[in-house]
């Protein structure tokens, strides 16, 4: 039997309790130690798992506790320092999304984690689903024909960042997800959006990625509306996929429905649109939660010296598109194409690929790294 790993997690604000809660349950885990500036936090936290010690001092928590691995959920100001502080320490690193505020922060901690040996990792969530997982094999059977484009709507009502817009909030769960299925970085990106809130900060945004040869994605981001959405339509040439997250039991629904040119015609009167209306059918899925199924990933890979799936250097691309992003907006929409050469440590992952597979289906304050 495999030693049972020492992980610590910094961050107990919105998602970090969840990580907590996910990496306790673990029997390959041992949560050694919970982190944040908040006693408040600690305080409740604690009073669920008293066995796990609490530090307010993130320099404390590298240093004389014996930690294998360290779970990064700050804010994203954070995530750099700390992630380089922890892999400077030896530890192996998971980093919630985005991975940094600058691609080339990302490209340092990648050649960081490369020299010394240790995994890794970026919080891409819902790669760890089984509906995005099943929706990628049905891409790759051919079920759908050839992808033509991705929407995708990921709408609520707050809740507002203070260091980052909307697009580098929600965004990255729906680009993480289309760069899986499309298994391809875009051309270039777009993005328009707006601040009506805090001055500077889009809390609204519609970004557009494109692949090139007629294939395109678009995002819509926004924390100013009243109901929470997260669906995705995936179109392809022969069926339809529409991926809702938010549905209790059938979260994807495939429809047999498609618009076909005519081969041949003679004349303008002759040409017809053949419009295809099918089946809706939904697929079941095994009912887990991805977070439950990212952690023990990571876990699995320190474990195997794995690369995992949502490595690093996914992670680095992600910020490529959101910087691009950010560019656009700049430009009051227009086109910034994704380029730029990648460091050693970026090319040599995609070089070798290699990622390891899947067994089966708060904010910090100034003075906390100091």
């Amino acid at each position: 039997m495999s030693k049972r790993i020492n992980v610590g997690v910094v961050g107990c604000g919105y998602w970090g309790p969840n990580l907590v809660r996910n990496f306790r349950s673990l029997p390959e885990c041992n949560l050694k130690m919970m982190c944040d500036l908040s006693p408040a936090r600690l305080d409740s936290l604690q009073a669920l798992y008293p066995e796990v010690a609490a530090e307010r001092n993130f320099e404390h928590m590298l240093n004389g506790v014996g930690l294998d691995a360290v779970v990064v959920a700050t804010s994203v100001r954070w995530h750099f320092p700390m992630a380089r502080a922890a892999l400077l320490a030896g530890k192996h690193v998971l980093i919630e999304k985005p991975m940094a505020g600058s691609a080339a922060h990302c490209e340092e901690l990648i050649d960081i984690a490369r020299q010394k040996g240790l995994v890794l990792m970026v919080g891409h969530t819902f790669l760890y689903s089984p509906a995005v997982r099943r929706i990628k094999e049905i891409i790759e059977r051919g079920d759908l024909g050839q992808i033509r484009y991705i929407c995708a709507r990921r709408l609520n009502l707050g809740l507002y960042q203070k260091d980052i817009n909307v697009a580098w909030d929600l965004a990255p769960h729906d680009i993480s997800i289309i760069l899986y299925l499309l298994e391809q970085l875009p051309e270039s990106v777009n993005c328009c959006g707006s601040a009506h809130i805090t001055p500077g900060v889009e809390d609204v945004t519609a970004m557009s990625l494109n692949f090139g040869q007629d294939r395109s994605a678009i995002i819509h981001s926004s924390w100013l509306d009243p109901r929470k959405v997260r669906e995705m339509t995936i179109v392809g040439s022969k069926r339809m996929i529409v991926y809702d997250d938010l549905a209790p039991l059938e979260k994807i629904r495939i429809f047999d429905s498609r618009v076909e040119r005519p081969p041949h015609y003679d004349t303008f009167a002759e040409f017809q649109y053949s419009y295809h209306y099918g089946d809706i059918y939904s697929p079941s899925l095994k009912q887990e939660e991805p977070l439950k199924v990212e952690c023990q990933h990571f876990l699995g890979c320190i474990q195997q010296s794995q690369t995992p799936m949502s490595c690093g250097v996914r992670g680095w691309e992600l910020v490529r598109i959101l910087e691009a992003s950010s560019a656009s907006l700049k430009l009051g929409g227009g086109a910034v194409p994704i380029t730029g050469p990648a460091s050693s440590a970026c090319a040599e992952v995609h070089a070798h690929g290699g990622a390891a597979s899947l067994n089966g289906e708060s904010e910090l304050e100034e003075s906390l790294f100091a």
